[in-house]
């Protein structure tokens, strides 16, 4: 398999995400069965992982995702011709050209950010609100998701914009507040600006090949999305990762940057635009409609690989879901993987504490079209 530099790789670790897989695995199934041009397509983009291994191996790719954090995510490390200084300069031109018309107040909000910094985060929320269509745009927001929480220091310094937090999720801010509280962690005062400006530097100085590529924000139960996602295309390998069955805190536990791409500034428990998780049922009947529909514009000899997991507490074996949703598909399943577990993306119980969840079981599966 290709192998390439910490540098070439930098920009998958732009927007960490949870259940993420790592990015050897899209690598390792493109490097082997990819042929020149052909078109990838992941229907569960997430943080865009696949997408950003086709770019490296410089073949077509197509993301889709209900998430708008996923879209912009994965749209970041898409993006062209990105040079770093034009990012920092676009994000002093926002900075200094406007005031933020809103600032959310309350006890989390003073507690994770200094009135400065969250002031600077207000004003850059809603330039790029107002305009993110460049490609500099798409790669500063892919910045700032980014930059948006973590952890601090030892010395209570932070490369991250907010108090003590988890970088894969935002923490809820009742536990946060009593948490910060508890050990005495104050917002770090930094410059928003440098802070871009480091982090820009670190994703984008590495020159990365031009591919035709397009990320579709959408439901892929939909064809009419996969339809228009595709435009014509005609995938020949779909690599993805679906919602794993019992995990249904996709939204809130992404509250804070869905709230800087226009969400609301409290926490959303709603499941958003999902598969079912109401039971195991309905949650294949939905994943196979996914399949189906990928199958609708794929190849004739595509190729499907896909990750998939439970939680422990649902008491379901995941390759029975695997399973049933591609019955009544033009899938054959060809052989599943045992790929060991996961802590829900490990959750960054060391950087946040809290009681980790119990561990996802992960398989992962291969099937071709049955012709």
């Amino acid at each position: 398999m290709r192998h390439f530099s910490p540098e070439q790789t930098a920009l998958n670790a732009i927007c960490p995400y949870f259940t993420m897989f790592p990015l050897n695995f899209p690598l390792a199934v493109l490097h082997e069965h990819a042929t020149e041009n052909a078109v990838t397509l992941d229907p569960f983009c997430g943080r865009g992982t696949t997408n950003f291994a086709a770019r490296l191996l410089e073949l077509p790719t197509i993301g889709i995702d209900s998430s708008p954090i996923a879209v912009a995510a994965t749209t970041a490390k898409l993006a062209t011709n990105i040079c770093p200084d034009d990012i920092v300069s676009e994000a002093r031109d926002i900075m200094s050209s406007r005031r933020a018309s809103h600032v959310p107040t309350g006890a989390f909000w003073s507690h994770a950010y200094r009135p400065s910094v969250l002031k600077a985060i207000c004003a850059l929320r809603e330039g790029l609100l107002e305009n993110c269509r460049s490609n500099t745009r798409k790669a500063l927001r892919g910045v700032l998701l980014g930059a948006l929480h973590g952890p601090l220091h030892k010395d209570q310094s932070s490369s991250y914009l907010s108090n003590q937090a988890p970088r894969t999720y935002a923490p809820k801010p009742r536990y946060a507040i009593s948490f910060w509280k508890r050990h005495g962690f104050r917002a770090p005062d930094v410059d928003v600006l440098e802070v871009i400006k480091r982090r820009a530097i670190r994703y984008f100085s590495e020159p990365l090949p031009n591919v035709k590529y397009r990320a579709t924000l959408g439901d892929s139960r939909r064809l009419r999305t996969i339809r228009m996602a595709c435009d014509g295309k005609r995938p020949k390998l779909i690599i993805t990762s679906p919602p794993y069955y019992g995990l249904r805190t996709y939204v809130s536990d992404q509250w804070l940057r869905h709230w800087f791409l226009g969400g609301p500034d409290t926490v959303d428990y709603s499941y958003g635009v999902q598969l079912s998780h109401q039971s195991i049922s309905s949650f294949v009947e939905d994943l196979r409609s996914v399949w189906r529909n990928v199958a609708s514009v794929s190849h004739p000899k595509a190729l499907l690989v896909f990750r998939f997991g439970a939680i422990n507490d649902r008491l379901v074996d995941p390759r029975r879901i695997i399973s049933a949703s591609l019955c009544d598909t033009p899938w054959r399943l060809m052989t599943i993987v045992d790929a060991g577990t996961a802590r829900h993306g490990k959750r960054q119980a060391d950087n946040f504490v809290r009681k980790p969840k119990n561990p996802v079981v992960e398989f992962d599966a291969w099937a071709c079209r049955d012709s």
